[in-house]
């Protein structure tokens, strides 16, 4: 990976904690340098000026001393937190299981026994040849490394359970605050929100048995259904966006597909345009790619997150059996590369913020549908301290006590880093819905018995938290109704 310029220079990794979205004026700097957020810091490349540029700016974080010449792609490769019941062995054990199984993929000698049809990533990488992997940093929930093409290519198939792979970007991504226009629109949504007989009607119409035929249809548990994973680099994958786009289609949106990576699957971009002449957007989102087990090529991803992309369908059903026309722009979005890194969504992220969008929310939902034993019914909302718009989350927190009273309510205790990430780095306002308020803890999480037709996979669930997505933008957005179409509905 070339940084011109940048030799040498220095990876800045400082916790989110530490560094709010409104960056001081004497570390400005940093918002040029700006490569991602990964677990729970962000990473900033900076050169020897910016470095030299403050005090203060090397003791921010932990500071990791690169050469351009021993540089491939860098990766982060890390444990995603989850309930410790899931936890069976060491992150130390497993780390160092991961980087003896890429050093031999480094020979060719594991690409040789991996099955033909089995997940690997199809992309190219930045990697200069000759190099080999490197660990340039470990930390207590992950590592930096620096990796070869051959690496590349074969590392999503080796993570273990509850791992995510994230390669940094080419070039500096933006980090820009929410803008305080922004967070006043939310605010006086938020003022305005009372209980409409109305919307609750509307929501209620969201349909148990469309959800239940959707997720079916999406995993391959439906006899019917050709798809086996929607793994972003597998062959299903497309034909799972071309049936996602023709339903979403049926629903009267305009969608399209968005190709954003050589080797990825499209993400499915579909628009209810606003009724008044008005660059208002309001964004829903889920990811409709999966994972399943180690070496295994069935990855049905019924929670995670066809429970989201579920979710949805159902919204858009919704809307258009009552004929729903809200008055500002609407866009659902279901995309793809998020098990990547957030791949997808940081490509669309990035062209609607040149494009001049106005967004005035985005609602990510991503895992909705597990229920542990003896637990009630829950949402669990992205912390805004850690990452998100606290504005929106209290929109969110008050439209569920209204319209989906069954629902336990409290926040993620982590940093989330599903798609509305890639929103936040925008500076557009989001949050993320989850299925619990607390770490996840579904013990089919990133396997391939991550299957609908289980026990703690409750459909009605899934329902009472789409419910409070379709209340939130109808509240936010405003809306008229029109002739529906009643056969949409259960």
């Amino acid at each position: 990976m070339r940084f011109p310029g940048l030799a040498p220079f220095t990876l800045l990794l400082v916790s989110l904690r530490d560094l709010s979205d409104d960056i001081p004026q004497a570390y400005d700097c940093l918002r040029r340098s700006f490569y991602g957020t990964y677990g729970e810091r962000r990473a900033f490349i900076v050169d020897r000026a910016c470095l030299e540029s403050s005090f203060s700016l090397s003791q921010l974080g932990t500071a990791v001393g690169l050469h351009e010449e021993d540089v491939g792609t860098l990766v982060w490769v890390g444990r995603e937190p989850v309930d410790p019941s899931l936890v069976k062995t060491s992150f130390e054990s497993e780390l160092d299981r991961l980087l003896e199984d890429l050093r031999r993929s480094e020979t060719g000698t594991y690409l040789q026994h991996l099955a033909p049809d089995s997940q690997v990533a199809l992309g190219a990488s930045y990697a200069h040849p000759g190099h080999h992997l490197e660990v340039l940093h470990r930390a207590h929930d992950g590592a930096l490394l620096s990796v070869t093409n051959l690496t590349l290519r074969s590392l999503d198939s080796q993570l273990p359970p509850y791992w995510r792979a994230s390669v940094f970007p080419a070039s500096p991504l933006p980090l820009v605050p929410i803008p305080p226009h922004a967070r006043k629109r939310l605010r006086d949504a938020l003022a305005e929100i009372r209980f409409d007989h109305v919307v609750a009607s509307i929501v209620n119409g969201i349909s148990v048995h469309h959800l239940e035929q959707d997720i079916r249809y999406l995993t391959g548990e439906d006899d019917s259904s050709d798809i086996r994973t929607r793994h972003s680099f597998s062959a299903d994958a497309p034909r799972a966006a071309e049936w996602l786009k023709s339903q979403f289609e049926e629903t009267g949106a305009r969608c399209e597909l968005k190709h954003f990576q050589d080797g990825f699957a499209p993400n499915v971009i579909c628009k209810l345009p606003g009724a008044e002449e008005t660059t208002e957007t309001l964004v829903l989102g889920a990811h409709y790619d999966d994972r399943g087990s180690f070496g295994e090529v069935r990855a049905p991803g019924a929670n995670d997150d066809g429970s989201g992309t579920g979710a949805l369908l159902g919204i858009a059903r919704a809307i258009a059996r009552r004929g729903v026309v809200f008055e500002a722009n609407v866009i659902l979005c279901a995309f793809a590369g998020e098990e990547q890194g957030l791949v997808g969504s940081r490509a669309y992220a990035r062209e609607l913020r040149e494009q001049g969008a106005n967004i005035t929310l985005m609602i990510q939902a991503d895992m909705l549908a597990y229920r542990a034993p003896g637990e009630q019914l829950q949402m669990g909302l992205s912390d805004p301290k850690l990452l998100g718009t606290p504005e929106l989350t209290q929109i969110l927190e008050n439209v569920s006590s209204i319209y989906s009273p069954e629902l336990a309510v409290g926040y993620i205790p982590y940093y989330g880093g599903s798609d509305h990430q890639s929103f936040h780095e925008q500076g557009f306002p989001a949050a993320q819905v989850f299925e619990r308020a607390g770490f996840p803890k579904d013990p089919m999480y990133h396997s391939s018995g991550d299957r609908s037709d289980r026990e703690g996979y409750d459909f009605y669930q899934i329902k009472s938290i789409a419910k409070v997505e379709l209340a939130t933008i109808l509240h936010v957005a405003d809306y008229h109704l029109e002739g529906g179409d009643e056969s949409l509905g259960e």
